[in-house]
């Protein structure tokens, strides 16, 4: 059971798990992000936020979720440094698989993303969390006030430029890491494979366009 954590097939089994995980993950997320565009009044992201910030449940996912990020990024750091010092000079001529630049720059794609994610609780999550966000009372019951932070963040035509490259970036490393996991798994025959690569584009394609919309709508509306 051990050999799971410490073997190489096992880091990239568990690496693929917490990255599906992820993958999931984001479509949530994108969809409570969403409401601060689609509607008008925004007490109702606010709410939405204030019952994904207070119920138990969500509480308890927030620590399966910090757990499956830290999993799949150890185990990616991990998997990469034996790769690199297995391969200590890089080969003049590349195989077929390795000219693809989703997966030579899986790695590069991923420390960017790492950065980006940490601007973006600071930004975001943590003033939630430790009441730097405005607060408004409705009915006896307090919100922060995280919709207009969002939308002042992205008047800033920088953040706005940082945010979208992110998620470009964020789908290059979707695109591959998507048919990576499932191809870890084992799901990688004639079946599968052609199913699993149009998933890939189409959930690339959704996440990319659904997070990019948010701080244009904000911006040019």
């Amino acid at each position: 059971m051990s050999s799971i954590f410490t073997s190489s097939i096992g880091k990239k089994f568990l690496m693929s798990l917490a990255g599906l995980f992820l993958i999931t993950f984001l479509l949530v997320h994108m969809g409570l992000n969403l409401l601060v565009i689609i509607n008008d009044d925004p007490m109702v992201f606010n709410k939405a936020a204030h019952f994904m910030g207070t119920n138990i449940l969500i509480k308890v996912f927030e620590f399966v979720l910090f757990g499956g990020f830290l999993l799949h990024i150890i185990y990616a750091l991990i998997l990469q440094a034996q790769n690199w010092l297995a391969r200590p000079k890089r080969y003049h001529k590349f195989s077929k698989s390795d000219t693809s630049p989703f997966s030579r720059w899986m790695i590069h794609t991923a420390v960017i993303i790492l950065v980006f994610l940490v601007i973006h609780m600071v930004d975001f999550y943590f003033k939630a969390k430790f009441g730097h966000a405005e607060d408004i009372v409705m009915n006896g019951i307090t919100y922060h006030d995280l919709a207009s932070l969002i939308i002042a963040k992205f008047q800033i035509p920088g953040y706005v430029i940082f945010y979208l490259v992110a998620f470009l970036l964020l789908g290059f490393h979707l695109l591959h890491g998507f048919q990576s996991a499932f191809k870890t798994l084992g799901l990688n025959d004639k079946t599968y494979t052609p199913v699993i690569r149009v998933l890939s584009i189409l959930y690339t394609v959704v996440v990319v366009a659904g997070f990019s919309a948010i701080p244009l709508v904000i911006y040019f509306k």
